[in-house]
């Protein structure tokens, strides 16, 4: 099973760093490899909430990464499950507030299957990278101040 993991300390209340994340169209703001992102139309806010979004893969290439929110406890934890393309991890954030900062941890985890264990490898190099963007996360939501 391939899983990442990070943490990151954000010098922001936790209501505005939890709002940030749980709104998928921020993403290109601080995940390098996203190209584009739309919120599903008709789609819910909160748990549900489904979003189309491309990211690019190898050679630059566009490769389809949508995911939909399964669960929120609002200023806690935001899970989510990736619904397209060659990995589907889950993942999630969770939220703790160390007086005016905030606390991120960002969990990748996927069960490889079928010919995707021969990737398993390059799926978990490539989900380590995916939370490390949490110090772009950090550098963007404290240059907002």
């Amino acid at each position: 099973m391939a899983h990442a993991e990070a943490t990151v300390t954000i010098d922001r209340p936790i209501a505005d760093v939890f709002q940030f994340i749980l709104d998928g169209t921020q993403n290109p703001f601080w995940r390098p490899d996203v190209i584009d992102i739309v919120k599903m139309p008709n789609s819910p806010n909160g748990a549900g909430a489904a979003y189309e979004q491309g990211m690019k893969g190898p050679g630059g290439r566009r490769i389809d990464a949508d995911y939909e929110i399964t669960e929120l406890k609002p200023n806690e934890s935001i899970k989510f499950q990736v619904t397209a393309g060659p990995a589907r991890p889950n993942g999630t954030y969770q939220f703790s507030s160390i007086g005016n900062s905030t606390t991120v941890t960002f969990i990748l985890d996927f069960q490889p299957k079928g010919l995707a264990k021969l990737m398993d490898g390059m799926i978990n190099s490539q989900m380590k990278s995916e939370v490390a963007t949490l110090s772009n996360l950090k550098a963007y939501l404290e240059s907002r101040k």
